[in-house]
């Protein structure tokens, strides 16, 4: 299925929010919504993927187009990566249905 939108969340340690919107503008996306979470993981995790382990988190919404839903993913790569001190993963999610947005 073809979707016109698609969800971007970015999940990274806290503090690092507005550096993801800001490498998330870059690219083209317009805004989002910052929300605070804590992380949960097994220590044994942090071992094997040999990172460390932050449990404050920022949660970053993005709506953006489907045209330019890869170029943002990769900017978040380049800038807040799982190799960055943020320690960020990013994916996105199809939107079917979308109300709410744009002028009358």
């Amino acid at each position: 299925m073809d979707t016109k939108y698609n969800l971007i969340v970015c999940i990274v340690n806290s503090g690092f929010s507005e550096l993801v919107m800001e490498a998330a503008r870059n690219a083209g996306a317009t805004g989002g919504t910052i929300l605070n979470a804590r992380g949960t993981v097994k220590e044994e995790a942090a071992s094997i993927f040999n990172i460390p382990i932050h449990p404050e988190k920022d949660m970053i919404y993005i709506i953006v187009k489907t045209e330019i839903r890869d170029n943002v993913l990769h900017e978040l790569y380049k800038t807040v990566g799982l190799s960055k001190e943020s320690n960020g993963i990013a994916f996105s999610i199809p939107i079917d249905n979308l109300v709410g947005l744009g002028k009358k």
